[in-house]
């Protein structure tokens, strides 16, 4: 089987009610990542990209997220309807959605101004 193009990880981790950071998903459940490996699939792109959930990937206050890889591209506020506009634009022409894209100064930092 050949090396996969893309690999995204789709935040699936669930906190407890009342926990101090946000999660990206309450009921255990994603439409997101329901959508974004539906869409790859009819684009085409089953063997070309690999969707897969995630636990905590620490951008909690970032809304959902997902990370595209081996850009390492992290988008944030993710919706189930964004997915289209995510599989089309980055795995389909490779042009990321820079209008979901997380600031670099707010990855792998403690010291985001969205962190709480």
């Amino acid at each position: 089987m050949p090396l996969f193009e893309h690999h995204v990880f789709v935040c699936h981790n669930v906190r407890p009610e009342g926990a101090p950071r946000p999660s990206c998903t309450t009921d255990g459940k994603s439409e997101l990542f329901t959508q974004l490996q539906q869409l790859t699939k009819t684009a085409g792109l089953g063997s070309k990209v690999r969707i897969n959930k995630s636990l905590c990937l620490d951008q909690c206050e970032h809304g959902p997220t997902v990370v595209v890889y081996p850009e390492a591209v992290w988008y944030g506020g993710v919706r189930p309807e964004d997915a289209a506009e995510i599989v089309e634009e980055h795995l389909v022409h490779g042009r990321p959605v820079e209008r979901l894209r997380l600031a670099d100064e707010c990855i792998n930092t403690k010291t985001c101004p969205h962190r709480g």
